[in-house]
């Protein structure tokens, strides 16, 4: 019962958030342009560069979480080629979604949830993997060779090197320009959630098979990779949760928009990102009954 109350009280607020988002989204017709546009390059970045720059962050007993998080990246893209190869599907379709899981709409604030400070922390850093991995290399897969363009536009990347930097050498901020900045940065995750649900409640559920099948297989396979490497390599235990958590995690909303940019069936992707969004509500919190009984 203590463990139920305990994956409730994390999956609460999340649902809670994107229901309302979704229901603003069926009743008022949200356009969330300028609120994204805003998210991904002012309060993200300023979350990203908040908890970077803290001089208790620091990089190095974290390259084994990130070389690991690409690994899931990578190796789901491997498992989406082969079935690509063996059906129908386009490789470019089911690809980036089974590559690029929401780590941030869904996975920073769960893992901040699940295990504190040192959650964030660890979901930064695989959202930051997978938000490189997915401008540089779902861009090239989508649209072969203006991956690393679009990836150094991205101002939650600069505030990552410089946030970095800082940490690095023995500069402090002064505590009166950080106050601002977390306080941009405690925006991003709330804004997200919220964006999420008002996304959910625009989407037309065309395809709902391939959506059903990718939204079962996604978290299937990212759970898999990611068991297998916890069984691999020695982990602590939130890098070990996380990195679990990070492998069961939906496709990310960005695949849809960069299928609607890039024209490679929008219905079908948004369909694969609709139904693997909802369908998290299960493998969510069946992942969360097995790190916090293992791993906290």
């Amino acid at each position: 019962m203590a463990l139920v109350t305990q994956i409730i009280s994390i999956m609460f607020p999340i649902v809670a958030i994107v229901a309302l988002g979704t229901l603003m989204g069926r009743i008022s017709k949200l356009n969330m342009r300028t609120a994204n546009h805003l998210n991904l390059d002012v309060f993200v970045p300023a979350l990203v560069f908040a908890s970077l720059s803290d001089k208790s962050f620091s990089l190095a007993p974290h390259i084994s979480l990130a070389i690991a998080g690409l690994i899931i990246v990578l190796l789901a893209g491997f498992i989406a080629f082969l079935i690509a190869k063996s059906t129908n599907y386009s490789f470019q379709t089911i690809g980036p979604p089974m590559m690029f899981h929401n780590a941030g709409n869904v996975g920073l604030p769960i893992m901040s949830l699940a295990f504190g400070k040192p959650g964030l922390v660890t979901g930064l850093v695989l959202f930051l993997v997978g938000n490189l991995a997915h401008y540089g290399l779902g861009t090239y897969i989508l649209n072969s060779g203006q991956g690393i363009k679009v990836l150094l536009r991205q101002t939650v990347i600069w505030a990552a090197i410089v946030a970095l930097l800082i940490n690095a050498s023995p500069i402090v901020i002064p505590e009166s320009i950080m106050l601002p900045i977390s306080m941009l940065g405690q925006i991003a995750i709330p804004l997200m959630l919220f964006s999420l649900g008002v996304r959910i409640a625009s989407i037309d559920l065309q395809e709902w098979k391939i959506g059903l099948l990718f939204a079962v297989l996604t978290p299937t396979v990212g759970f898999c990779i990611a068991f297998a490497l916890v069984l691999t390599y020695e982990f602590t235990a939130v890098q070990a949760g996380s990195l679990l958590l990070f492998g069961t995690l939906p496709p990310a909303v960005m695949n849809f928009l960069f299928a609607e940019r890039f024209n490679q069936e929008p219905k079908s992707v948004a369909s694969i990102v609709l139904v693997g969004n909802l369908f998290a509500m299960i493998t969510l919190p069946l992942a969360l009954a097995y790190v916090l009984t293992n791993f906290t």
